[in-house]
């Protein structure tokens, strides 16, 4: 299991900057639905002990938290999931933070020895797949390196309610945002550095068949950040309710409702204490609002985007910007901000100007940030 991580966290309570935005896009006729996937580890009471998840999503509800725990495919491994109730992009951030809070005090009275947000479960199982083989396990019991990914999943609908994501253009122009501005604000959901050695598992522990995390900026139905509409991340059809059911409890139709599911998913957040929920919340409508003024202003589709490697490193490498500096030096993240909060009242424009240093100063490092 590993060592717990020594960020501690730092997040800014952005919800009336939520708010704004989220009525800048409403006055628009556009409606933002956010939804979080978290996953983590834990260190069990006991040898084979379980957590006890209907005690901890009963507690998760009582606190108000709209998202509940599942099992994850690793042992000791967790997944909170965001519960769909019709919550504000605010209110989201806000449940995601709670859950970083009491999660790991509920988890402890219910299964749990210790709890880890963290990118890497280091050793976390054991067992190779078989060559060619993604499902059978060979008698190989080399350690398994386990990512604990940030998942975010985004829709816009329209005033009568549609997903535009599903009828439009605009799921294109989404993903093209998402992708284009995560390479510049990489800091915001890869903020330790494990997070980076996360995206190198696959290659560097030849993990390519145990594991589907992503390593680099790619598009499609199944990149890093990824366009659902028919199909999902393993070409599965989506948006599957059953209709039908036999004797035997087994399905015998489906609806096929994808309309209702299709949205970009952004894969590449990392867990981590240091992960904050307000900011890659911001970060969300941020792209949210470029993408809808875009996809507005012509009929055509973006350029696809060639996928690219996402730095190494928090810190400058060989000649490479880390993380730190390519968020400091690029100035895409304030001056989209600053464009959509310039006729807003003090001081929730005093705080738009001040977001940037402030979730920079956890790094310990002087800055100069650029003007709008």
């Amino acid at each position: 299991m590993p060592e717990k991580s020594s960020e501690k966290g730092f997040r800014q309570d952005l919800t009336p900057l939520l708010h704004c935005l989220t009525a800048a896009m409403k006055a628009q006729g556009f409606t933002v639905k956010v939804h979080f996937e978290l996953e983590g580890a834990y260190r069990p009471t006991h040898a084979h002990g379980k957590l006890n998840l209907p005690a901890i999503n009963q507690q998760l509800k009582r606190l108000g938290i709209a998202g509940e725990i599942k099992p994850e495919y690793w042992q000791c491994q967790w997944e909170y999931v965001s519960l769909f109730n019709h919550q504000t992009p605010a209110e989201e951030a806000t449940f995601l933070a709670k859950a970083f809070q009491y999660l790991p005090q509920i988890m402890c009275q219910n299964g749990a020895a210790e709890v880890f947000f963290v990118p890497v479960v280091w050793g976390g199982d054991k067992g190779r797949y078989m060559n060619g083989s993604s499902a059978i396990f060979s008698t190989d019991q080399r350690p398994v390196h386990i990512p604990n990914a940030v998942q975010i999943n985004v829709s816009i609908e329209d005033k009568k309610k549609n997903n535009l994501i599903a009828t439009t253009s605009l799921g294109e122009w989404l993903q093209w945002q998402m992708l284009t501005a995560s390479y510049r604000c990489c800091l915001l959901f890869l903020p330790e550095e494990d997070a980076f050695k996360r995206l190198g598992l696959r290659e560097n522990y030849n993990l390519d068949a145990e594991l589907s995390s992503p390593y680099e900026l790619s598009g499609g139905h199944q990149g890093s950040v990824a366009l659902y509409r028919e199909k999902g991340k393993h070409n599965q059809a989506m948006g599957l309710t059953p209709l039908i059911y036999s004797s035997e409890n087994t399905i015998l139709s489906y609806q096929h409702d994808w309309q209702k599911t299709a949205r970009v998913e952004h894969r590449l957040g990392a867990t981590s204490a240091a992960y904050d929920p307000y900011i890659n919340m911001l970060f969300v409508l941020l792209c949210a609002l470029e993408s809808v003024e875009m996809w507005q202003q012509t009929d055509n589709l973006p350029e696809p985007c060639q996928p690219q490697a996402l730095p190494t490193s928090l810190h400058d490498r060989n000649g490479q910007l880390g993380a730190i500096s390519l968020f400091n030096q690029d100035a895409w993240f304030e001056r989209t901000l600053y464009k959509y909060t310039s006729n807003l009242p003090e001081p929730i424009r005093s705080q738009a100007f001040s977001v940037k240093s402030q979730f920079l100063s956890q790094f310990h490092h002087t800055f100069s940030i650029l003007d709008s």
